[in-house]
């Protein structure tokens, strides 16, 4: 099996499910973004091979491959907004070189897209079938040009060579060696806390997000490996949905080491909260101008994913955020 960007924040988990069910795993990655520190348990199993290379650069694999998933790009919006130019290369000649592996070999391929394909949705929550709001000269068009590219490479690969394909439409993964500095909500808002710093706000923070504990996403992942979809992209997410004012509010209160009612303070999975009813934050956030065409809501339609792939999230948020914030204390 061969993972691309297998060092990186989801790579790493994924590389570490693989090898414990047993399979041999070959981890491709340019260590730009990703890190051989977020696999270093797994440098001593002969059963895990890291490979530091350019999947943008022509590279092979000796000998059968079951599976190559194709993971390699940066992903933060720090790091796409850094790596421009990088970001499209991987989408389109790393995606190509990964489908070319997957060919020769008799592979079958996943690609990770992203919920970024959806832009700044008309249609919530948001289905497969739904083409997306995208600028594709925007502040994000590099990320999610390159994974719009990415899926229509796959496609056309699978139509006209065959090769068996699957692609996974990931929203909002969190949880443990995430970099507390890449710009993403989750890892932000922990490693503000945890210094004792506002939580930097972007608007009013009414705006919304479906967040995805790794460990289920990785799940998802696994199924759409085993699972024959069509070619069909899936949401793998959370249906949770939960302001960022009351994700900063559960954030603080986890990290003072106070109980909660529940994943969204004990409101039911998809309803959120007045942001108003978290202003009493006070002095504990920061508000700043909302980022151009950030997505006020975002939230995945599962149905595929039950129906195809028999899989759904299992992690409620409270739960996955405790773990991540536990493993942040300690890489602190």
């Amino acid at each position: 099996m061969v993972i691309t960007g297998g060092a990186g924040f989801l790579g790493s988990h994924l590389s570490r499910r693989f090898v414990r069910a047993g399979a041999r795993v070959v981890c491709l990655d340019s260590l730009v973004t990703g890190s051989a520190a977020n696999v270093r348990d797994l440098l001593g199993d002969p059963r895990f091979e890291l490979v530091v290379a350019d999947v943008t650069e022509p590279w092979s694999v000796p000998g059968p491959v079951d599976a190559v998933l194709h993971l390699a790009s940066p992903a933060s919006p720090r790091d796409y907004a850094r790596l421009p130019l990088e970001t499209l290369r991987a989408g389109s000649a790393g995606t190509w070189n990964a489908l070319t592996l997957a060919r020769e070999k008799g592979a079958r391929f996943l690609l990770a897209s992203t919920s970024e394909v959806y832009g700044e949705p008309s249609e919530h929550p948001q289905r497969e079938s739904y083409f997306g709001n995208v600028n594709p000269v925007g502040p994000r068009s590099m990320y999610d040009e390159a994974k719009r590219f990415a899926e229509a490479l796959t496609t056309s690969f699978s139509r006209v060579h065959g090769v068996r394909c699957g692609i996974v439409r990931l929203f909002n993964v969190y949880g443990p060696h995430m970099s507390l500095s890449d710009g993403r909500v989750v890892p932000a808002f922990i490693g503000q806390a945890l210094s004792g710093l506002p939580l930097t706000v972007f608007g009013d923070g009414g705006q919304t997000r479906s967040l995805c504990y790794v460990d289920d996403a990785v799940e998802g992942m696994v199924a759409s490996c085993v699972h024959d979809t069509g070619g069909r992209p899936v949401n793998i997410g959370s249906d949770e949905e939960v302001s960022v004012l009351d994700l900063a509010a559960l954030i603080l209160r986890l990290t003072a080491g106070e109980d909660d009612t529940g994943p969204s303070g004990g409101r039911p999975p998809g309803r959120t909260r007045d942001p108003d009813a978290s202003h009493g934050l006070g002095d504990q956030v920061r508000h700043l101008p909302l980022p151009p065409e950030d997505p006020r809501r975002r939230r995945p339609d599962l149905t595929l994913a039950r129906e195809l792939l028999n899989w759904k999230p299992q992690t409620a948020l409270r739960d996955g955020l405790a773990r991540t914030i536990q493993w942040a204390r300690d890489a602190r």
